[in-house]
């Protein structure tokens, strides 16, 4: 799904106008994305939570040339799916929302 698919899927839902949507998702994003630049912890209930990791620096390998390269420390986003979330994927249907399946295969 990408971004103006769940832009239309917000709309559609909550009968708002396409413009309205999308201020929404953009905020939401925003949001999380000023957060994890904080270092805050952002966790949605039932669906997971994002969090910053630290990275080491460590010396990597340039691979046209082989020269080592200095890598630097750096903070990278991860997110971390809630138990419902993986067993919705998985297959069961027992928790979370109740999600429209039109048999599509992707």
């Amino acid at each position: 799904m990408t971004k103006a698919e769940l832009i239309e899927e917000v709309s559609r839902v909550v009968e708002m106008t396409r413009k309205d949507s999308e201020v929404i998702v953009e905020t939401i994003f925003d949001s999380v994305c000023r957060a994890l630049h904080k270092g805050d912890k952002i966790e949605i209930r039932g669906f997971g939570s994002f969090r910053t990791r630290q990275r080491q620096s460590r010396v990597g390998r340039n691979p046209k040339t082989g020269a080592r390269v200095d890598v630097p420390a750096k903070r990278i986003p991860y997110f971390k799916p809630s138990k419902e979330l993986k067993d919705l994927v998985n297959g069961g249907h027992d928790s979370g929302p109740d999600i429209d399946d039109e048999g599509d295969d992707d």
